[in-house]
């Protein structure tokens, strides 16, 4: 009776799993069906499978997307934000959680405080500020807004996990004479791989992806990411379906590559951090 219970209840599992696989793989199969058909075959037949396929759509759209110029915007913005996050997070985490300073408890709870903030709450003031009084819009001035969004989080995961650390591994390293910044890159850093992992793809996805915050910055078509190439195949008063799919394809390949070869180390990431 038991084993027919388990098998039933087994059953039901992959019932259920293949329908959230193929609720959440449809979306992407469908952009990826379509790009290489013609804005009039996706008209006529957008769930057909067969047809007229060719690579044509992703050849222009790297073409009128300027793929490898908005690349390399994504490239630069991504990694210098991601990095510096990483950077100026861990350390300040390092300082809260170690350190016994009068400020720090205000400091962290203030950080804390800044993840309820929503970005819809502050894009005007900032715009206005940044673009109407200083004049300043352009890529370096995102970066240092996603530092800024991006740091508190990466700080309240980072603490957690330090805090989680045996405070006597820095004490014998201070005892043999090592300094506070000898601790922290010798001895916390290598530790702090883990939780890095973890922040860094989720600050990946979401930089690489963002929107709307390029939208409002960005305002110089040679820095456009590729989120923001892929929005211009809208036009006023039709679409290139095809050319967008396409473009949409080229955009998310990039971080899916990085996603599947870092797979791994963000769920040991994931795990350890919940352990910590």
């Amino acid at each position: 009776m038991n084993k027919k219970k388990n098998n039933i209840i087994a059953s039901v599992k992959i019932v259920v799993l293949s329908i959230l696989f193929i609720s959440y793989i449809g979306p992407m199969g469908f952009v990826l069906m379509n790009s290489f058909k013609s804005n009039k075959d996706i008209i006529l037949n957008p769930l057909g499978i067969f047809g007229n396929l060719n690579i044509k759509n992703y050849i222009d759209a790297a073409e009128k997307m300027k793929y490898v110029s908005a690349f390399g915007n994504s490239l630069l913005i991504t990694v210098l934000s991601v990095g510096l996050i990483i950077l100026t997070a861990s350390m300040a985490a390092y300082i809260f959680c170690r350190k016994k300073w009068a400020i720090n408890n205000f400091m962290f709870y203030a950080m804390i405080a800044a993840m309820i903030l929503p970005f819809q709450a502050l894009m005007i003031p900032l715009v206005s500020i940044y673009g109407g009084q200083l004049n300043i819009l352009n890529k370096w001035t995102l970066i240092y807004m996603y530092i800024g969004f991006g740091a508190p989080l990466a700080v309240f995961m980072y603490h957690g996990f330090i805090k989680g650390i045996p405070l006597e591994l820095e004490e014998a390293a201070q005892i043999d004479g090592a300094s506070s910044i000898r601790v922290f890159t010798s001895i916390i850093w290598p530790i702090l791989r883990p939780i890095t992992l973890t922040i860094t793809i989720l600050d990946v996805l979401w930089i690489w992806n963002d929107f709307l915050l390029p939208s409002l910055i960005l305002v110089e078509a040679k820095d456009r990411t590729l989120p923001l190439s892929t929005f211009y195949f809208y036009g006023t008063y039709s679409v290139d379906l095809g050319l967008m799919m396409a473009g949409l394809v080229l955009t998310i390949t990039p971080v899916l590559i990085l996603y599947l070869f870092l797979q791994k180390y963000i769920l040991e990431g994931v795990v350890q951090g919940a352990i910590k």
